[in-house]
Formats: structure tokens, sequence, C-alpha cells
């Protein structure tokens, strides 16, 4: 990793809150509620033995709150005070999480590193500031009513540990967003009304999405710098913000698409240029899915990176599966995002077949990295064919001075 990246250390958070490994769900909750955390360190004897999170309590919703937390634990990637700001990145992508614990030389905890602590470093990054919020944004593949029941997103938690999703009311307009934060006001009260409700005394998994949203939802223009819309993020408190993209709707920025920027970039200038330099993530698919499915998928992607590389060095890739809101198809659209060391390329393809769904978009992929290589080599031809006419032009102009200087052309005409 070149110098220069700040390191874990320089962003971590030292001495986090932690809790018990007997600790009861409530508390863990109440914790995460009122200072908005989403992931908590979990101790025994003063060892760390795993983390809780808010996607595994929601994905438990239905366990009673004096369950210990030690039973919904999930093992986070280790990053010590050294790890620099991309590999933190790039571990944070891959395991989907928005924190993880730093640890020290003898496994102590020493800290806990999180998305926004990273994206508050990234406003002065060169990559970052370059880029634009409509090349790196990506379409919502999930949008929600705030009619809709707060019910409904227990079965989004994967997207909502993403980003916060958008809410339209029922003539299509964005009014406001909902996260993973809001869903755990709910879960800490559970049989009582959400925001702006009175108490019902039945689930508050039944109250509309509308009454605990966050509104206005956090917003930016096309043409916004990835710098400005980090210090959206971490101004206004959120993990994302939207970018309203005239007929395609709404578009979203996430601190992920921030992150790959970086993780990109740092790529781009380690390893040897191969393949197996490329960071790959996947994201989408149930946590369940087929072993053997990931296993044709990793190879479809390694194939197709090998093709695209004989055009232009690749350095991330991201693909997401986004299955369609219908029960009367099975379709599914595939969106995918290519770093290179020319630009960043996009591809979707919607189909029934999430296999032939990866290899079109690959394909796709592979078609526009060599088109986007055949025109650079004709700019090239085309600048250098231009110097050479000028340099013609200029020695025809050059021999008419000296014709003319010796007289050469008396009489002539």
């Amino acid at each position: 990793m070149p110098p220069g990246w700040p390191s874990a250390a320089d962003l971590m958070t030292a001495d986090p809150a932690t809790l018990p490994h007997d600790a009861p769900i409530a508390k863990a909750l109440g914790l995460m509620r009122t200072r908005g955390y989403h992931e908590v360190p979990v101790l025994r004897n003063a060892r760390l033995i795993g983390m809780i999170t808010l996607e595994s309590i929601a994905r438990r919703a239905s366990r009673a709150l004096t369950t210990k937390v030690e039973h919904l634990l999930i093992l986070p990637p280790l990053i010590t005070p050294s790890t620099p700001l991309p590999e933190v990145a790039a571990q944070l992508m891959a395991t989907g999480l928005r924190a993880a614990p730093v640890v020290g030389r003898r496994g102590e905890l020493v800290g806990i590193v999180s998305r926004t602590d990273l994206v508050r470093a990234l406003r002065t990054v060169p990559v970052v500031a370059r880029a634009r919020v409509e090349t790196i944004a990506g379409p919502a593949s999930v949008v929600v009513r705030e009619s809709d029941p707060v019910r409904h997103l227990l079965g989004q938690i994967r997207h909502l540990e993403e980003h916060p999703l958008p809410v339209v009311d029922r003539k299509g307009r964005l009014v406001g967003a909902v996260g993973v934060a809001d869903l755990a006001e709910v879960l800490w009260r559970p049989t009582v009304g959400g925001k702006r409700d009175a108490a019902t005394g039945g689930s508050a998994l039944d109250v509309e999405i509308g009454s605990i949203m966050h509104a206005p939802p956090v917003t930016v223009a096309t043409g916004t710098s990835a710098a400005d819309a980090a210090a959206s993020m971490v101004r206004e408190k959120v993990s994302s913000v939207f970018v309203r993209d005239g007929e395609r709707g709404v578009r979203v920025v996430g601190q992920a698409d921030l992150l790959g920027l970086v993780v990109g970039s740092a790529r781009a200038t380690e390893g040897t240029g191969g393949v197996e330099d490329v960071y790959v993530e996947i994201s989408g698919l149930r946590g369940s899915a087929d072993a053997a499915l990931l296993a044709d998928i990793d190879h479809l992607v390694a194939a197709g990176l090998k093709r695209i590389a004989k055009h232009v060095r690749p350095t991330l890739l991201t693909i997401h599966f986004a299955p369609h809101a219908t029960h009367r198809t099975n379709d599914l659209t595939v969106e995918a995002r290519l770093h290179t060391e020319v630009g960043i390329f996009y591809g979707s393809h919607t189909g029934w077949n999430l296999m032939a769904g990866v290899a079109g978009l690959l394909d796709d992929l592979g078609g526009q990295t060599r088109r986007a290589r055949e025109n650079a080599r004709g700019r090239g031809r085309g600048r250098r064919a231009a110097a050479a006419d000028a340099t013609l032009f200029v020695d025809a102009e050059l021999e008419q001075k000296i014709r003319s200087a010796s007289g050469a052309d008396d009489g002539e005409g």
C-alpha cells in the first residue's frame, strides 16, 4: 500500500462502548438507540468475542428482548491500528458492516472504526474530489411507499444496512427516507405506535413507514462532486444522499460508493495489474445463497475480467442483484460498476436467469472497454496525423518564404 493514507489508528474511536456477552438484546438496542450505533463489540472476560449488529437483531425480530446478545453474534474482520484506509474500506465493503473493531498486538480491543470515520477523511482525497455523483450513483433498486407497513422493511434488511431506502407518496414523489436506525426505533418499543402514532397496543411493525421515516430526504444535484456528497453525509449524519435523475427517477450515492472509489484507486497503484488484484464486491444475494451458485458466479466473473483485462486494467468490480418485487415473475436485475485505469463503466441486465444475467453483463462491460480502448487509440492516431499535417503545412510555408526571398518565384504566374 503506498504511503500517505491515514491508518485505522488515525481514524478510529478509542475506548469504544462495549457489551458483555450476557447482556440482553434490550440493552444492546438501548445503547444503539442512544449512541446512534449500528454495531457494538461484545466482550467476555474483557476479550473480544464478536459484534452484535442491528441487522442481526432485526433478522431475528421474533426473539424476546431478554435474549442474550451472545446468541446473535457475528465475527467481524479484525483490523489493526496500522491498517491503511483503503484496506479498512475493503474489509468493511467485503463484510457489509458499517464498523469494525480495531485490535492491538495481544488481540485486545483498542478502538472501533466506521464507514463514517472513513468518509470524513475522504473529502480531500483527489480521486473523490474529481468524481461527480452521477458517475458513481446507482439506481434505487428498492423504493418503499409511505403507506407500506413497517413490517415490510424486515424483508429489506440487507438493503437497509447498505443505505436508507427512498420513500415515495402515492404519486411517486420522493418524500423521505427510512434506514435501519429508524427501524431500530420500532424494535425498541415493539408494542407501541410509530413516531407520530398514538399507542395502539398492537405491534409497531404494523404502523405505516411514513410514521417512522425521516423527512425531507438529503438530496444533491447532478454535477455535485463526490467530495461534496461526502461532506453532506457527514454534516447531515446520513449514510447516503439521493440524486434526482430526471426521467430515470431517484438514484443513490452511499458510503460504499465513495469507499469503492478509494479501493479502486489504491488497487490501481499496487500489485501486478493481474485479474487477481481486482477487488470484487457482490451484494443483494441472500446470505444463505447456495455455495455452488456463488462458485459459478465467481468463475464467470474471473473469466469476464480476464477478457476485459485485454483492453483495460480493471481495479474494482461491484455487482448488485435486485430481485423484482412481484409474485408474477422471477425476474431480477443485475447491475455492475467497473472501475478501470481509463474510467468507470456501467452495465445492467434484467431477466429470470441469474447466470445469464451475469454473463451478459460481463460481455457488455467487455464491449464497452474494448470500444473505449479503440476510441482512445483512434484519438491518438488522429492527434499524430494532425501533428504531421501541421508539420507539412509549416514546412510548405517555410519553403515558400525561402523561394520568395531568393527570387525563385520571379516571373511565375
